[in-house]
């Protein structure tokens, strides 16, 4: 699924907690955010695209999700933080080589063609991974190695990139071929940036068949990239990319865009980003896959960084006068997003209340973002009872709603979408602040109480003004209307 992926270590983060954000980009999905209790999680899972069959542990951990709300084609959790503080999102579809694809190819789902014949099953994608994973691992390494043993042994029919942190690291993994993987931890004064790309520019081989401190892959890695001739690489350096992932068109135009505009964001006065002398270019193949931002980021950075549209330079869609270039490149805030979030996992506070998952529904250029504590029992309906149909009473709709009203008359629009930005985000922080202190204050006993409690008048908060900001932009719309005249009756 096209997405865009944040990950933030915990000393480039202004209060030493770690951080993983995507947007979650599928074709308008309407998405909700619920808890799974252990008793709902099932023993034995089966995909709806692939039709693989898992048997899964019996002892599973709570943990929260933002399933697709409509389970046609599965169940799509997209994220979540379980009750261990562990956190994962999953996942970034990244790009891969003919090469790599024929030497490993995918394990995909074929329908048999005649009676006599049986289905080919095929392997697990991102409708099932953070289903198989979330909820039975205690660290971020811990989930990588579980969802490396689930590829090894069942494969996959497509190509990502999956992120897990707990309090004190990050791990990024990314899929190679049907079977194969490599993981990084990522330093923890980075920022990386992936967008549908495979990201890793550096490996640390050694490390990997060594003492596996900060680097992991598939045990056979080595012979595989020798034996199918697979490096391209000169004077003996290895670069990831270069060997299992792509440099095409479509990338320059889709992908390589995105990791230009963040790295510009997060190191502005590092590197030259723009005219014929830049470092780097939109359409460089060699952006850096992390960076040391010039300053550390909180949750509203990482929003700010996930909802731009090429703002101030000439690719952005929304500029009012036609640079030759407006809108040439895919934008990180795009329309047809169902679900971003951040699943921050905080140091220096009680163990129950370390997980705080900030989400964001629709087009993250005109929704706001409101966070939750993760160690409940469950979620508002704001956010957990949303359904198929429109309605100004779930955060999924209200935010879809904002978004088509505001973007064909932007300009006029982009003051509410401020003040209504700024005063969640405000808020929010408020509440964050003032519950923090209640929980950490008071008996074990009632926490989960208050957590449910802080929970509801945060999203109490959400939707009073989204429901304010609905009713400006939608007269600010309804005033742009084409039939509009301006000789009234009055």
């Amino acid at each position: 699924m096209p997405c865009t992926t944040l990950l933030v270590g915990k000393l480039a983060s202004n209060d030493g907690s770690t951080m993983i954000a995507r947007t979650d980009d599928g074709h308008f999905d309407i998405k909700k955010t619920v808890v799974v209790e252990p008793k709902k999680q099932p023993r034995k899972y089966k995909s709806v695209l692939s039709h693989v069959e898992i048997p899964l542990p019996d002892d599973p951990m709570r943990y929260t999700a933002s399933p697709s709300v409509d389970k046609k084609n599965g169940i799509w959790a997209a994220c979540g933080i379980n009750e261990a503080n562990v956190g994962m999102t999953a996942t970034e579809t990244i790009t891969s080589n003919a090469r790599v694809l024929g030497a490993d190819p995918l394990v995909e789902y074929k329908k048999a063609k005649s009676r006599r014949e049986k289905d080919t099953i095929g392997g697990i994608g991102e409708e099932d991974i953070v289903v198989l994973v979330l909820p039975y691992i205690r660290s971020a390494r811990e989930g990588v190695l579980r969802l490396a043993a689930l590829l090894e042994e069942y494969g996959t029919y497509e190509s990502n990139g999956i992120a897990f942190n707990d309090e004190n690291e990050i791990w990024w993994m990314e899929t190679i071929g049907g079977h194969h993987w490599m993981a990084r931890k990522v330093p923890d004064d980075r920022v990386v940036v992936a967008p549908n790309q495979f990201g890793m520019d550096g490996f640390d081989w050694n490390d990997a068949f060594g003492k596996q401190k900060a680097h992991l892959c598939s045990a056979d890695l080595r012979e595989f990239i020798a034996e199918n001739r697979l490096d391209l690489n000169q004077d003996g350096k290895q670069n990831p990319r270069d060997i299992f992932g792509s440099h095409d068109d479509m990338d320059h135009i889709y992908n390589t865009p995105r990791a230009w505009y963040m790295g510009r964001y997060l190191a502005p006065h590092t590197y030259n980003w723009d005219g014929p002398d830049a470092d780097f270019g939109p359409e460089s193949d060699d952006l850096p896959w992390a960076l040391v931002p010039e300053r550390k980021l909180a949750a509203e950075d990482v929003k700010a960084i996930l909802s731009s549209h090429y703002q101030g330079t000439d690719y952005d869609p929304y500029k009012s006068h036609d640079t030759g270039k407006r809108g040439m490149y895919r934008s990180i805030g795009i329309n047809r997003t169902g679900v971003t979030a951040i699943c921050q996992i905080r140091s220096g506070v009680p163990d129950t209340i370390k997980g705080v998952e900030w989400i964001c529904y629709g087009s993250t250029t005109f929704a706001a973002m409101v966070p939750v504590y993760t160690n409940v029992s469950k979620l508002p309906a704001y956010l957990s009872k949303v359904t198929t149909d429109t309605s100004t009473e779930d955060f999924y709709w209200g935010s879809r709603l904002i978004g088509a009203l505001a973007d064909p008359c932007y300009a006029d629009c982009m003051q509410h979408i401020d003040r209504y930005h700024n005063a969640v985000a405000n808020e929010s922080r408020r509440l964050l602040l003032e519950y923090d202190r209640k929980i950490a204050a008071a008996k074990k006993a009632d926490g989960e109480a208050l957590r449910e409690e802080a929970n509801e008048a945060l999203c109490k908060m959400a939707k009073e003004q989204t429901i304010d900001t609905l009713n400006k932009v939608l007269l600010t719309a309804s005033e742009h209307m084409k039939n509009g005249y301006k000789l009234s009756d009055n």
